[in-house]
């Protein structure tokens, strides 16, 4: 049995076919038998690794002195032998943490530690992150001052909690009269929220509603 010159990259025999990379027909005894099974190469190159952030242990090259700080050590400047050797006799890691320094900076540190506690702070930080929402405050241009107390409590709880409050009088059929008023209540209820917004427009009209947009004051200071 023989496989002709036709076929390319022969792989073998599997349930009696002949199995090729490439090509197109495979034959026995020079006898065209069936078309060819092709197996798709794989590609090259396989999961990317992510390389360290920082330069560690023999990684750290052309460095020939280094401040060394870190906990349990005396902390100083050292050849670059010493701060390994005495790394490695603390069973740590050095890790070069200031490279553009003169000399170097370099910490001794258990890194897989290092590296855990900083992506759990990351992540930590990340769930703390609040995504501001802007709750919407409607009033008739007419509001009494249970309805407006009432609402202006919902606002400062709004505002409180880092959210943006988007106030607004709606103005229906011929209320649009009381145009006036809809501003004077706007400005009203901007000036009770001073201590816990900051207004980022005037009172402007579209079309039926009166808008005005307050974001929180910052917490710092």
């Amino acid at each position: 049995m023989r496989i002709s010159e036709n076929c390319c990259n022969f792989a073998g025999f599997f349930d009696g076919r002949a199995i090729c990379v490439r090509g197109e027909k495979y034959s026995i005894n020079h006898k065209i038998v069936k078309t060819i099974v092709t197996i798709p190469q794989r590609p090259r190159g396989g999961r990317v690794i992510k390389e360290d952030p920082h330069r560690i242990n023999d990684k750290i090259r052309g460095v020939q002195q280094v401040r060394l700080i870190g906990d349990n050590i005396e902390q100083g400047i050292y050849s670059f032998q010493q701060a390994m050797k005495i790394a490695d006799d603390l069973n740590l890691d050095l890790v070069e943490i200031a490279p553009t320094a003169n000399p170097p900076v370099c910490r001794v540190i258990d890194y897989q530690k290092f590296l855990y506690a900083q992506k759990k702070k990351q992540k930590e930080a990340k769930a703390n992150q609040k995504k501001q929402e802007v709750k919407e405050i409607r009033f008739g241009p007419q509001t009494d001052d249970h309805d407006y107390n009432f609402k202006l409590k919902h606002a400062m709880e709004f505002l409180k909690e880092g959210n943006k409050v988007k106030a607004y009088v709606f103005f229906r059929g011929r209320s649009i009269v009381f145009k006036e008023q809809g501003e004077l209540l706007l400005a009203r209820f901007a000036a009770d929220l001073e201590e816990y917004g900051k207004p980022e427009n005037v009172p402007n009209l579209e079309g039926k509603r009166m808008i005005m947009f307050i974001s929180p004051k910052s917490s710092k200071g």
